[in-house]
């Protein structure tokens, strides 16, 4: 790695002591703070952090911070990698995360949409993976077309290596511009947002995962990879099972977007795949823990394609917690619960909480589902009997349990 200016150096020296003390302190993980301290006294700390480093920038609606997992833990094959394992997902979490491995000839970093333009033009990233496009936080970011667009202008004229999931047509439109695309297919069960063509306005036939404008030449690339039930089929046919510890279809997903990634580095499927079994949790995601001879497992839901994929994971023969808050990074609309259909849940014990658990109440009430409301996540836990219990709560209110229980990861 070449010697970072001694500004540079400072910037981020002091960077990760505000991060250890923030750590120490209790008061968060350290994953942001730090880099907004070195960024204040280092405004292109990103961009000399970055330099002589293979980034790989990860962007997407839903599972993000897992595939973000999964390629750091393969990478890991070829030497030190840095990442924002904790998904802080915008500038300040990326040089914190880059400050943390000064060393590491490897990046991994989970990039929020919004931002994956401005922070590919400042790290010039060797690869950016693209997974899905739905409706998320309405209250501050914008439609998601909009959004593929600037993916569009970002990647032209770009020498960057695009991994991206050719089965959702906005991916695929975001892509188009790029000037090296490895197309994966690995579904789209949630299509609600995608049913016309981001190039003309047309509609768009769909039939499995295949789609084609009706009105335009604009259809599905032919892919690379595929995603067959369990296993992936990589470019020249060999079935590769992926039998990860990881659950669901949207895991198998986002491990086929890591296989297709690893081989951009030269590494083969037959090194990275027992790296990725060997992944159990993700922040929290997927963790069970302990309370009172209750073992809860924890989901995290925050729109209405990830709680598709939750209901998907979730034990139908369990009771099940549904926690809602309305806070800054979550969104402060919570009109996006009325897109869920919570019917799958009818027959199952389920219990309400969160800050906004009147705003779910009457969805689910709407929908035909009997619920208990809960005034806090701990009253919640107190009605359940001893046994296995899956929770599901979106952003802020999944960090707020993780917390009851040490931060579990």
């Amino acid at each position: 790695m070449t010697q970072l200016p001694l500004r540079a150096q400072l910037a981020s020296a002091l960077g990760r002591t505000a991060a250890t003390l923030s750590r120490v302190t209790g008061r968060g993980d350290g994953s942001v703070i730090g880099g907004r301290v070195g960024l204040m006294l280092e405004p292109d700390l990103l961009r000399k952090l970055a330099a002589d480093r293979k980034l790989v920038l990860i962007s997407a609606t839903n599972g993000k911070t897992t595939t973000t997992r999964l390629i750091t833990s393969e990478l890991q094959e070829l030497g030190e990698v840095a990442t924002n394992a904790f998904g802080a997902n915008m500038p300040a979490g990326h040089v914190s995360a880059l400050s943390q491995s000064k060393q590491a000839p490897f990046g991994v970093l989970e990039v929020d949409e919004k931002y994956l333009p401005e922070v590919l033009a400042t790290t010039g990233a060797t690869v950016v993976c693209l997974m899905n496009l739905s409706r998320d936080q309405m209250d501050r970011a914008a439609e998601i077309w909009l959004l593929a667009q600037k993916w569009q202008r970002a990647l032209t004229d770009v020498d960057t290596h695009v991994i991206a999931n050719c089965d959702d047509p906005l991916v695929t439109w975001g892509a188009s511009t790029a000037s090296r695309v490895t197309w994966v297919s690995c579904g789209q069960p949630w299509k609600e947002d995608s049913w016309c063509c981001p190039q003309c306005g047309g509609p768009l036939d769909r039939k499995d995962n295949d789609w084609a404008c009706r009105e335009c030449t604009f259809r599905r690339p032919e892919p690379s990879w595929v995603l067959d039930d369990d296993a992936v089929i990589d470019p020249r046919g060999q079935r590769w099972v992926l039998d990860l510890q990881l659950p669901g279809r949207a895991n198998r997903a986002n491990a086929a977007i890591a296989l297709a990634t690893a081989e951009t580095f030269g590494l083969p499927a037959d090194r990275a795949l027992p790296r990725l079994r060997e992944v159990t949790s993700v922040a929290g995601r997927y963790t069970t823990v302990e309370r009172d001879g209750r073992s809860m497992r924890l989901l995290l839901a925050k729109n209405p394609a990830g709680w598709l994929e939750a209901f998907e994971v979730s034990d139908p023969a369990l009771p099940i917690v549904l926690s809602v808050n309305a806070q800054g990074p979550d969104g402060r609309d919570t009109s996006w619960l009325w897109d869920v259909d919570y019917r799958i849940l009818t027959g199952r014990p389920v219990y309400v909480t969160g800050q906004r658990r009147l705003d779910l109440a009457l969805r689910l009430d709407v929908a035909g589902v009997p619920f208990e409301l809960c005034e806090t996540f701990d009253a919640a836990v107190a009605r359940q009997a001893p046994g296995r219990v899956d929770v599901i709560a979106n952003y802020t209110a999944f960090q707020q349990i993780r917390a009851e229980f040490g931060r579990a990861v």
